[in-house]
């Protein structure tokens, strides 16, 4: 499925059906007594958020979405039916922004409802406008119009870990080993070309969301590669998980400057993910030998002065290590 993050949309929510002006025949009322019925409401439009969605491309060569109308009123004091509801279902972590670009609401949990545009009133009956002055009123009230509103849906995906790190740096490994996620995997960079998301199932009652974030390059925060188009899915992570491809570097020196330039692009972009916690892998670690590791393992932990994990996804080398400390992130981070 295409991953679209990005639609404008206009809503429209339903008209108010139209009070009816009819008369029943009584001999001591002039034309008869009024028995018009008031019109139906229109229908309403709500946005609801839903944890099975992880793209907009459903919105995708539809452009309006319309409630339907409320029925007219008719004789006998009939009212007329309200138009049905109408739901949109975006994805979790979508924002609604007007056409100033504000955020009108933040859709951040499964199954949160938000009534985004409130359907026209029915119209009044001519029996509301029956006096001792006008016992035939031939008045009634056309329905109010519904509420237009032109939005644009912005969705930020909700994960509670982003796997970041060059391209072809084993992410899309990593979230097919650790969850039911089946990324395209190759020996090319950007295979991924778009987020995945996986949950990763801790017990029955226990999960965490991972998302593997499209490689990163040099200048990427200015659009080289596939560049600024998901950085923001990485804003409203707990944690990273960097990943270090070091079967490839000739010395530590070289992986270092390879994590250096993931970390720099995420710091050009918003220098607030600074403060996000980072748990820093070496990956494909497979080749090398105890020695050769541990050489990259020292001078890592000696620039950031934290313990750093060798993982391999393909013998299963400390994963399970791996998912303990993205349990002990995400639970160590404030809602």
């Amino acid at each position: 499925m295409k991953f679209i993050d990005e639609v404008d949309i206009t809503i429209v929510s339903g008209k108010g059906g139209d009070g009816a002006s009819t008369f029943r025949r009584e001999k001591h009322v002039p034309f008869g007594g009024p028995d018009g019925g008031d019109g139906g409401s229109g229908a309403n439009v709500y946005f609801e958020a839903d944890q099975n969605l992880n793209t907009l491309i459903h919105f995708r060569g539809k452009k309006i979405y319309k409630g339907d109308d409320g029925g007219d009123g008719f004789g006998s004091k009939m009212n007329g039916a309200s138009g049905a509801d109408l739901i949109i279902k975006v994805p979790v972590g979508t924002l609604l922004k007007n056409k100033d670009g504000d955020i009108v609401a933040d859709m951040t949990g499964h199954n949160q409802r938000i009534l985004m545009a409130e359907g026209g009133r029915g119209g009044l009956g001519n029996t509301h406008f029956k006096s001792s002055t006008n016992q035939a009123p031939r008045r009634s009230q056309e329905g109010r119009p519904g509420t237009l509103i032109p939005l644009h849906l912005e969705l930020k995906l909700l994960a509670d870990i982003a796997l970041i790190g060059r391209p072809n740096a084993g992410k899309s490994t990593l979230i097919s080993v650790i969850s039911s996620a089946r990324p395209k995997i190759a020996d090319y960079p950007f295979t991924t070309l778009e987020p995945n998301l996986g949950v990763v199932k801790l017990s029955d009652e226990k999960s965490l969301v991972v998302a593997d974030i499209p490689g990163l390059i040099e200048d990427a925060s200015e659009g080289k590669g596939l560049g600024i188009k998901f950085l923001k899915h990485i804003e409203r992570t707990k944690a990273f998980v960097h990943l270090v491809d070091i079967s490839w570097c000739l010395d530590e020196f070289e992986a270092w400057e390879s994590y250096v330039t993931v970390r720099s692009e995420l710091l050009k972009y918003k220098q607030e993910l600074e403060n996000k916690r980072e748990i820093v892998c070496l990956t494909k670690i497979d080749t090398l030998t105890e020695k050769e590791l541990k050489k990259f393992q020292d001078y890592f932990e000696y620039n950031l002065d934290k313990k750093i994990l060798p993982i391999s996804a393909v013998s299963g080398t400390n994963i399970d290590v791996l998912i303990n400390l993205m349990v002990s992130a995400i639970e160590g981070v404030k809602e």
